[in-house]
């Protein structure tokens, strides 16, 4: 009985794996195989320590979650590298799929497709380390008596107003060059951009640079997407939609993002 068991499930996961791959027959560069392509190199917290392969950091994490779903096993899939720009031009592409972070925009679109989105960022609370030491934990109240700046017209401007509601009018300037030089000389505290841009301003343009929290992503009326990158006509896209949908109904997006991009970073979410 038990050998017959056996038997049965393991049919019944063979038949799961081949009718979660079917949508994928013929589309992919190589057949039985997922070709997914990273930056080189590929940063943390989206690729830790380079090493795509190793499933670890969020699109590392994202892009093998996608692979199962399609029917994918982890040896299925294979990784390239490409520059982004090169990338994002039209023409051929040597991936099913990249993930570099790209922005889904309409002028993009007129070159490649794009899936659906995988992440929408938060925006984040971009500081330095004496502001952050001086404010604690980030309280509304706290986050209200800082001085604040942002780039005019951008939707940080926007969200401080809306959001934070300081105590001090916001300052603005004409880029965010400025913002950050201000955030370095002393002469504002504190300005909202989106999560993986705060990571990179706080760890190479801010000396000292910080992070307070970051709001969630629905907390902003304009919120960037991330999309993955396919060549213009990829068959493939319909086959990558259902995996994200089905992956963001389950929550396992939510998850992987909360693992990565907020327990790994060490940025707490602002309720």
């Amino acid at each position: 009985m038990r050998q017959i068991l056996t038997v049965v499930c393991a049919a019944i996961v063979a038949t799961s794996a081949t009718a979660g791959n079917e949508c994928a027959t013929g589309k992919t560069l190589t057949e039985g195989v997922l070709t997914i392509a990273t930056g080189n190199p590929a940063y943390y917290p989206w690729v830790m320590d380079d090493a795509p392969e190793s499933k670890q950091g969020f699109e590392a994490a994202v892009a093998y979650a996608i692979a199962n779903e399609m029917g994918f096993g982890d040896d299925a899939v294979t990784w390239v590298r490409t520059s982004f720009d090169e990338a994002i031009q039209p023409g051929a592409k040597s991936f099913d799929f990249n993930l570099q972070q790209y922005s889904i925009t309409n002028e993009r679109e007129a070159m490649v497709d794009f899936s659906l989105p995988y992440y929408s960022s938060p925006m984040a609370i971009l500081t330095t380390q004496s502001v952050a030491d001086k404010v604690g934990a980030p309280a509304p109240d706290a986050l209200k008596e800082l001085v604040w700046g942002a780039m005019a017209g951008t939707t940080g401007a926007t969200m401080i107003d809306d959001v934070v509601a300081p105590a001090k009018s916001t300052l603005l300037y004409s880029d965010n060059a400025d913002v950050t030089a201000a955030i370095q000389a002393g002469q504002i505290d504190a300005a909202l951009f989106d999560l993986p841009t705060a990571l990179y301003l706080s760890a190479v343009v801010v000396e000292n640079g910080a992070l307070l929290g970051q709001y969630p992503a629905d907390r902003s009326t304009n919120p960037d997407q991330f999309g993955l990158l396919m060549e213009e006509g990829n068959a493939i896209k319909a086959c990558v939609n259902e995996a994200i949908e089905a992956l963001s109904a389950s929550g396992k997006l939510a998850e992987l993002e909360a693992e990565w991009l907020q327990s790994a970073t060490g940025v707490p979410v602002i309720k």
